[in-house]
């Protein structure tokens, strides 16, 4: 299986390209060997580039552990990349196919190769049932899950001994980028212990597809810090779709803009919810790292 290595801003994941190579009959399988860090390609999973009848290709993602998420914007950032730099469709304006719907995607490119993505990443959705969070007692009936009380609906001991350090703010907002993310403010988002509380958080059962996990630092309004928990994947350097969920918490709860700078781990990314379409649109760039060979 010929392979293309990946990453935006440092969420990698390994690309199969199925428009010119047979998909892995076991892609889920495949995804859980070719990610493993020390015995295998390493990465955040597995994203498979195929071929699309309502797009210019269709992008399939696969967590480290194998499920199989609806969509990630850094990973589709690099699929265009793929598309325009490897000849499959030189324009400007790319669409591909996601478990999330048909994205448009704007490439800025540099000597003939992609260097900048920006995603249209389409409508939050804010329906608690929607995204799904299934919230208890009072907040049952809420329109949107904004501001929630954190310890009443996440095991209060486990936050107990670090939430004071950080200046943990009790609440949650839920947002839906066509993938569940859950947003938690702090004043020391370094400080946070994201190993341990993470995985507590994205198999909660309040959150019955489980949740990808964001704690956020605002230090402006139109500048933030985040590190993330990936629902599949664990600790990682960055998420696409999470920073953009990031920006549409910030704006419901107040704390940031509509346009905000979202340092992560692997590098920032430029965020803005539009006033005027309600679409959420992430710039960021997109890098090829290496290609190989997999012996399936």
């Amino acid at each position: 299986m010929k392979f293309t290595k990946m990453h935006g801003i440092g969420n990698d994941y390994v690309y199969v390209d199925c428009f010119a190579n047979k998909p892995p009959s076991d892609p889920a399988g495949v995804a859980q060997k070719v990610a493993n860090r020390h015995f295998g390609v390493g990465g955040d999973g597995l994203i498979l580039i195929c071929p699309s009848t309502k797009a210019d290709a269709r992008m399939r993602m696969f967590n480290a552990d194998g499920s199989e998420a609806e969509m990630c914007g850094n990973g589709v950032r690099c699929v265009a990349k793929f598309v325009y730099d490897h000849g499959i469709a030189i324009k400007p304006s790319l669409k591909i196919e996601t478990g999330n719907g048909v994205l448009t995607l704007d490439v800025e490119t540099k000597a003939g190769k992609v260097e900048r993505v920006r995603v249209d990443m389409g409508e939050p959705v804010l329906a608690p049932d929607r995204i799904p969070v299934a919230l208890k007692g009072t907040h049952s009936k809420d329109r949107q899950a904004v501001d929630v009380r954190l310890y009443d609906h996440i095991w209060h001991e486990h936050f107990q001994p670090w939430a004071d350090k950080v200046g943990l703010e009790p609440l949650m907002t839920a947002v839906s980028m066509g993938n569940p993310h859950v947003t938690i403010y702090c004043h020391n988002v370094s400080a946070v212990p994201l190993d341990q509380i993470g995985p507590l958080i994205e198999t909660h059962e309040i959150f019955p597809k489980r949740i990808n996990v964001h704690f956020v630092q605002a230090h402006w309004q139109g500048e933030v810090t985040m590190r993330t928990w990936e629902r599949g994947s664990g600790i990682t350097l960055a998420c696409g779709t999470g920073a953009s969920a990031v920006c549409v918490a910030g704006v419901l709860t107040g704390r940031t803009s509509r346009k905000i700078l979202a340092h992560l781990p692997g590098g920032d990314l430029e965020l803005e919810w539009n006033e005027t379409d309600n679409h959420v649109y992430m710039t960021g760039p997109a890098t090829e790292v290496f290609s190989g060979e997999w012996p399936e």
